[in-house]
């Protein structure tokens, strides 16, 4: 089975570094599939679900992602993301919580600066929901 190399890399750790199959990416043209050897891409990332197929493990690995930069090579996939968490570290609760509060700092931004703060919030709630919606419906 051909491999490729994938990192995933937010602003505050690595959040998977290893070995894929196959990676789907949700990109702004939509979700791209990725097989080894695929030819070079660069993208933008956005908001939602990375899922990767790891030899020898059944279930897929899952990331929510809230955006970022994508590079694609031949042999190796790297993702920038502005925020990303592995599923089994995710909350429903929480992320509710957390897109509520930044709904309500978007609609009293004052500023550019506290704007682009409630929307980064915004987008990392929205992909874990997301995330756990996928998840849930993969279950059943």
């Amino acid at each position: 089975m051909s491999t490729m190399q994938v990192e995933v890399v937010s602003n505050e750790a690595t959040i998977y570094s290893g070995e894929a199959s196959f990676v789907v990416v949700p990109t702004e043209s939509g979700e791209l599939g990725i097989y080894p050897q695929h030819v070079p891409i660069l993208s933008k990332v956005r908001p939602g679900v990375l899922r990767l197929q790891v030899p020898g493990q059944a279930e897929e690995v899952t990331v929510a992602i809230a955006g970022g930069l994508l590079e694609v090579q031949p042999s190796k996939i790297t993702v920038l993301a502005d925020v990303a968490v592995r599923s089994q570290e995710l909350d429903a609760e929480r992320a509710k919580t957390a897109l509520e509060a930044a709904e309500k700092q978007l609609k009293a931004a004052d500023s550019d600066k506290a704007r682009a703060t409630a929307e980064a919030a915004l987008a990392a709630a929205i992909a874990q929901l997301k995330t756990l919606d996928h998840l849930r419906n993969r279950r059943h």
